[in-house]
């Protein structure tokens, strides 16, 4: 199928379906976008992990307490 066919298919379902479809299409744009985002981030990180070193120095002041100033 075409990407014309495709358009013309969509085109006939009732409005209702063809919104369901572009809010599901939306919804996989956006993990796979996220996927590919996480996964260069941990490809810059990589070195870091493997050189070993202190990767959970500012887990320290995770206990502190924590008051939003507003």
């Amino acid at each position: 199928m075409s990407t014309k066919d495709l358009i013309i298919a969509i085109e006939r379902l009732p409005v209702a379906i063809r919104m369901q479809l572009l809010e599901e299409t939306l919804r996989g744009l956006r993990r796979d976008q996220n996927r590919e985002a996480m996964s260069k981030a941990a490809s810059a990180l990589e070195v870091d992990y493997r050189k070993g070193g202190d990767l959970t120095a500012f887990t320290a002041i995770d206990l502190d307490s924590f008051y939003e100033a507003r």
